[in-house]
C-alpha cells in the first residue's frame, strides 16, 4: 500500500537479514483479547525486560554448541547450490545463505532441547530464511511464481541424508 517514496532493497542487503516471518492477521479471538487488553488503556503498555546481556550470551553459546553433523552440513549445501542451478532464479542462496540456514536448524533444535540438527530442522526453516534472498527471473514472475514455491521444489529435489 502507500509505496511511493520507498524501493526494494538490494540484493546484498537482503542477504543480511537472517530469516523473513510473516505473521499475517491475529486469530479472531486472539484479536479479541487483544483489544480486551489494551483497549482500556491511553498507551501501548510498559517495556518488560525478558533477557540481559548475560542470558542472551548464555542462549547464542548453546546454540553455537549444538551439533552438525557432516552429512546434514552437506544437506544445507546441496540446498544453496540447487536454488543456483534454478531455472525460475536469476539468483540463488549465498553462502551467507547457507550459514544463516545452518545457523537457524541450529537454533531451532536447542530450542526443542537437542544438542543435535536433525534434516526435519533444516527443512522447517529453509523458506524463511533462504526465499526473501531468492531472485525470481522474469519469465518465473510472468508465471506468478513465488520464491517460496521454489524452495519448496529445491527441497522437495535434494535427497535427504539419512542416518549410518
Amino acid at each position: 500500500v502507500e509505496m511511493e517514496g520507498t524501493f526494494p532493497l538490494p540484493e546484498a542487503q537482503l542477504d543480511r537479514f537472517f530469516l523473513l516471518v510473516k505473521l499475517g492477521y491475529p486469530s479472531h479471538d486472539d484479536e479479541s483479547e487483544m483489544l480486551a487488553r489494551f483497549g482500556t488503556s491511553l498507551q501501548g503498555g510498559e517495556a518488560v525486560q525478558v533477557a540481559n546481556p548475560d542470558r542472551l550470551k548464555a542462549a547464542q553459546e548453546a546454540v553455537a554448541s549444538v551439533r552438525v553433523d557432516d552429512a546434514l552440513r552437506g544437506y544445507v549445501v546441496a540446498v544453496s547450490a540447487a536454488t543456483r542451478e534454478s531455472a525460475d532464479l536469476a539468483l540463488g542462496a549465498s553462502p551467507r545463505a547457507s550459514l544463516s540456514l545452518m545457523r537457524a536448524a541450529q537454533a531451532r533444535a536447542a530450542m526443542e532441547g537437542r544438542d543435535y540438527v536433525v534434516p526435519d530442522d533444516v527443512k522447517a526453516l529453509a523458506t524463511p530464511v533462504l526465499a526473501h534472498r531468492l531472485v525470481l527471473t522474469s519469465t518465473a514472475r510472468l508465471r506468478s511464481v513465488t520464491a517460496e514455491q521454489v524452495v519448496d521444489t529445491v527441497m522437495a529435489s535434494v535427497p535427504v541424508p539419512i542416518e549410518k
